[in-house]
């Protein structure tokens, strides 16, 4: 090994003593169990869903309570305790309220705790548990959590508990524990894309993923189109305020970012002032509460930014002749003074046709009065803080891709022809497919946030648009996005969009097999995880292909695709004894009963250990330039610094 490297190595660990040591403690590390991997897939904005299956652990925190406490304490009380772990802060006001908070009440759901956090933190170093434990009460439950003797044990238990009830620290004590055992249930969390659209509020998810300790996120074609919409494409922008509006989702725009709509409504109250837009009255699915607008007037902010839309993505099309995508520019072909346009030599009468901001000459130009409110709109979007703050996270922690411990993960599809062969796209003039297309569309990603302004720059963030809805997006997976289609024909044949031969290919286990193998991954052991396509289970449809290589985990968290699942999301958990789906109920505020089915779709063929996961890989390293260094140490090629 280079000297300069274990020089640099020695100051870290100066000693032989110091050295053996730490050999000692990752050589310890690596034959603890794996830790609990949890995946979800398409949250799309729905924030109290997904808070509570992360609170909850998608119901393996019930699942720990009962068997921790299953032979001694009844259903109801074991129902109770994990509905205080899940809304600690909650429970403990309410039943102050209702006069139930005993100090006998306190004793006993203390003792229950820290049994439950016993059980979750049995897989963790004590040095782990105490990283994520509260620093003032990191000594009283490093006490609780290890104390081995039985005899000892109660006597123990009851000494501490009273302190704490004697000192009134218990309520606080309950919540952090609650918080703790929160914490400890997931080791990693792993998200396959789609975060933002359609639900209410995806800032506060973000907010939420951001104070998790160890998450990935593999971009969807969604938040993708957030991405550009903060790297300045208009036709982005336009598209994410687009959608909110369509979603009646007024709050995640102005409270959750601060974007400032004002010159939208403006806008769209006087050039629709005659127009009742029927045709974009916003599908409520959820109430806005910080931002309540007019449906009146929210129609005509969505007609509005819709028409700006459609023009600004002729521009992109004309602009970029390579991504042959001149078929989707409908909007240039329409005859407006008749309201038809014609599509595969047949005329159809459009739903809507009162447009008073385009030209006859020239449909895509914007008039100075859109020209100017996309200016506004994008210095909202370029100075919203709390926008970049989110957008920096999702850079960080994300990618087109993700392979660990042996899967491989990503949200749409790898692009493949009708005979089940890599389908190339063209990127920056060269063309790309397979595992060499998404590391090309990584670097675009991160050019169009990151970059300078320029030309490049410019291209990366159109290319967003591109990976928001081209044929060849391995994020969209469709022939096309029949967004003029939908909102103005009525004509269901035309508007139905055709996925990517991917999804029939991929049901192959041989087909999944070499996509693993073109990831450096083991084809007969390897799984593949995705998103982005609803699994209709009430339809007979099932999430486990492919004889178990492939994971389609879009289950419909969405309140948009629940009636067409037929349940309320999915979450693959991958824990040191086998793989396992939960399935999920509707999530309904202040029901207690959330717990989803868990079903068990692969067992290992023994527990597996940090040792079998890529951070024992890792640690194995480590262990090894460890071993070197000490191996200098004795020979006296390097000195010992800490004598």
């Amino acid at each position: 090994m280079d000297n300069k490297y274990l020089n640099l190595l020695s100051q870290k660990f100066p000693t032989i003593d110091s050295v053996i040591s730490e050999i000692v403690n990752l050589s310890a590390i690596r034959s603890l169990p794996k830790g609990t991997e949890y995946f979800f897939s398409d949250i799309h904005g729905e924030y109290e869903a997904f808070l509570h299956m992360l609170k909850s652990a998608s119901g393996m925190i019930k699942i720990k309570i009962d068997k921790t406490l299953g032979k001694t304490v009844s259903s109801a009380e074991r129902e109770a305790l994990a509905h205080l772990i899940y809304y600690p802060y909650k429970e403990i006001k309410k039943l102050g309220r209702q006069g139930e908070l005993t100090d006998e009440w306190r004793k006993l759901t203390i003792y229950r705790l820290i049994l439950v956090c016993e059980a979750v933190s049995a897989k963790y170093t004590r040095s782990r548990v105490r990283k994520r434990t509260p620093k003032d009460l990191v000594y009283i439950l490093d006490e609780l959590l290890n104390v081995t003797d039985d005899v000892v044990k109660e006597y123990y238990y009851d000494e501490i508990i009273s302190t704490i009830l004697d000192t009134g620290f218990a309520d606080r004590f309950i919540c952090s524990v609650c918080e703790l055992i929160q914490s400890l249930a997931i080791d990693n969390l792993h998200i396959i894309g789609d975060i933002y659209d359609r639900g209410p509020r995806a800032d506060i998810i973000m907010d939420e993923l951001m104070k998790i300790h160890n998450v990935d996120i593999q971009w969807g074609n969604h938040d993708i189109s957030w991405m550009g919409a903060a790297s300045g494409n208009l036709a982005l922008i336009a598209n994410v305020i687009r959608i909110s509006m369509r979603y009646n989702n007024f709050d995640v725009l102005e409270d959750g970012y601060g974007l400032n709509l004002r010159a939208l409504a403006v806008f769209a109250a006087e050039t629709y002032k005659n127009d009742d837009c029927t045709l974009f009255s916003p599908q409520t699915l959820d109430d806005n509460i910080y931002d309540p607008v007019d449906t009146d007037l929210a129609a005509k902010m969505h007609k509005a930014i819709t028409i700006i839309q459609l023009k600004l993505e002729s521009q992109l099309i004309k602009r970029h002749p390579e991504w042959n995508m001149n078929d989707r520019d409908i909007f240039s072909r329409v005859d407006f003074d008749n309201g038809m346009v014609e599509l595969g030599g047949r005329k159809y009468e459009l739903l809507d046709k009162i447009f008073p901001t385009v030209c006859r000459n020239d449909p895509t130009v914007l008039t100075n009065e859109e020209k100017e409110l996309m200016t506004v709109l994008a210095n909202s979007f370029m100075h919203s803080e709390r926008l970049n703050s989110h957008m920096r996270f999702i850079y960080s922690k994300g990618s087109m891709y993700k392979t660990i411990n042996g899967n491989l993960l990503f949200h749409g599809c790898i692009p493949l022809d009708d005979n089940g062969q890599l389908q190339s796209v063209n990127i920056a003039g060269g063309k790309y497919s397979g595992k060499d297309m998404l590391d090309k569309l990584d670097e675009i990603a991160n050019k169009a946030y990151f970059m300078q302004a320029g030309k490049e720059k410019d291209y990366a963030a159109d290319y967003l648009w591109y990976l928001w809805c081209g044929s060849c997006s391995p994020l969209y997976g469709k022939d096309k996005m029949a967004f003029f289609e939908r909102y103005f024909l009525d004509d269901k044949e035309l508007q139905k969009e055709n996925y990517n031969a991917y999804y029939h290919f991929s049901e192959q286990s041989e087909v999944c097999g070499h996509i693993l193998e073109m990831f450096g991954l083991d084809p007969e052991r390897g799984h593949i995880i995705n998103g982005h396509v609803p699994v209709k289970i009430k339809n007979g449809e099932s999430p486990v292909k492919a004889k178990g290589r492939l994971f389609v985990i879009d289950g419909g968290i969405s309140k948009a695709y629940q009636k067409a699942t037929g349940i309320a999301g999915y979450t693959l958990i991958y824990d040191s004894h086998s793989l396992n789906l939960a399935e999920h109920k509707p999530f309904i505020a202040d029901e207690s009963e959330h717990t989803p089915e868990i079903h068990l779709v692969e067992k290992l063929e023994r527990r597996a250990n940090i040792s079998d996961t890529d951070n024992g890989i890792e640690l194995l390293d480590q262990i090894n330039d460890l071993r070197e260094l000490l191996t200098a140490y004795r020979s006296g090629e390097i000195k010992e610094c800490g004598r």
